[in-house]
């Protein structure tokens, strides 16, 4: 017989939930396992029992609740999917580049990569200066733990050649190892674990292929909403309602980055499809300026004429004329008009971002001169990679 003295191993049993609704942030769970908030909600012990429990399922809840449930990938591949037939268009040649820049974006925004800190790398356009890996803590993201495991023990390289590699766009037979592959099966795959879509086989006349339809329809809703929210706005304000949760750290400058990379996956018409014309080419004419705005740094830095590097401390890409500066004068206008209203908009967007950058946005802190030249450094990458994907948007 078992002695009762003897040490044992509990899991807190998940509870069944709803999906997330638009504007709530949420703890990320492992298939089948509901991760314990705090000491007190594991299960109690019998007298004379001990529970073991692991220290960094405790540790993490921060992080989960400043990070949305789903990572950018996983939005950008949503959109991408049709959701009955469950596949991507086998015409779209771009979305499998987009979303090694989405992965990049991704360890930026949880503050796992950022920009060398160098005063002389002003000298380069942004997608080549080099980053560096300042967290190597793992995500609990398969992918993203992958790419920062090669990041960690790897020479510095900049941000488009790191894109470049994780495609597997290079000639250099010694780097070839540097290539994430299966990435938009992977990304499916933990959609399943998710709840989000579920695996089918379909039948494709010459060959039977593995399809994931959605099977929550919820959160691709709530991808949808963002999206529409930020492109069909006819208003001054942000439908804040519409981004992430308010415990979401960068939400806006999130949310305009899963924009940029959608348009850059040639996958954002299937979020406006249901638009008339007017208003489709309106919210394609509205993501190619949010496009251009922030693919610099500090965001919106040549139009109103600003530092393009920046001079924030210890050169840091200097977020404090970005966010410092005023709202573009000529967007703000005080008519009736619909150009106006985006304008306004537009402006209004560029402020939260700049207040985000400063440590004034939801989720975060503003901390000392140390922490928001790190900031910068981070947000400096986000800039890097929609400049990445604004240089593909020309190409097309």
């Amino acid at each position: 017989m078992a002695s009762t003295s003897g040490l044992s191993r509990r899991r807190a049993v998940p509870s069944a939930s709803s999906p997330p609704a638009s504007g709530t942030s949420h703890l990320s769970t492992s298939q089948g396992h509901a991760r314990p908030a705090s000491p007190a909600a594991l299960p109690t012990a019998q007298p004379g029992h001990k529970i073991a429990y692991d220290e960094r399922d405790l540790g993490d809840v921060e992080e989960d609740r400043i990070n949305p449930r789903l990572t950018l990938m996983e939005e950008v591949l949503l959109l991408g999917l049709k959701d009955k037939q469950g596949y991507l268009s086998f015409w779209n040649d771009n979305i499998s580049y987009t979303l090694r820049g989405c992965i990049v974006l991704e360890l930026a925004l949880r503050h796992r990569i950022a920009m060398v800190r160098d005063p002389g790398r002003r000298r380069f356009p942004l997608a080549d200066r080099y980053i560096e890996v300042v967290d190597d803590r793992l995500t609990g993201e398969v992918l993203l733990d992958e790419a920062l495991k090669m990041m960690k023990g790897s020479e510095r390289m900049s941000v488009g050649t790191w894109i470049d590699l994780m495609s597997g766009e290079t000639w250099n037979v010694m780097k070839i190892g540097y290539q994430l592959k299966q990435v938009r099966e992977r990304l499916a795959k933990g959609l399943v674990d998710k709840g989000v879509l579920r695996t089918e086989k379909r039948n494709f006349l010459l060959f039977d292929m593995a399809t994931h339809p959605v099977s929550d329809p919820a959160f691709k809703d709530d991808v949808l909403r963002r999206t529409l929210g930020l492109l069909t706005a006819r208003t001054a304000a942000v439908p804040t309602s519409h981004l992430y949760g308010d415990a979401v750290r960068y939400r806006t400058v999130r949310a305009v980055a899963m924009v940029c990379a959608a348009f850059a996956a040639n996958v954002l018409e299937n979020a406006l499809v249901h638009l008339g014309y007017d208003q489709r080419e309106n919210a394609f004419a509205k993501a190619d300026e949010l496009l251009a705005d922030f693919s610099q740094w500090p965001f919106g830095a040549y139009r109103e004429g600003g530092d393009i590097g920046g001079g924030g401390a210890g050169g840091g890409g200097g977020a404090g004329a970005g966010a410092g500066g005023r709202p573009r004068p000529a967007g703000i206008a005080t008519g009736g008009s619909a150009a106006s209203a985006e304008s306004a908009n537009l402006a209004e967007i560029m402020r939260l971002a700049r207040l985000e950058i400063v440590g004034q946005g939801s989720g975060d802190e503003p901390g000392d001169a140390e922490r928001q030249t790190m900031r910068e450094l981070h947000l400096e990458v986000v800039a890097a990679c929609i400049e990445v994907f604004r240089r593909m948007d020309s190409l097309l």
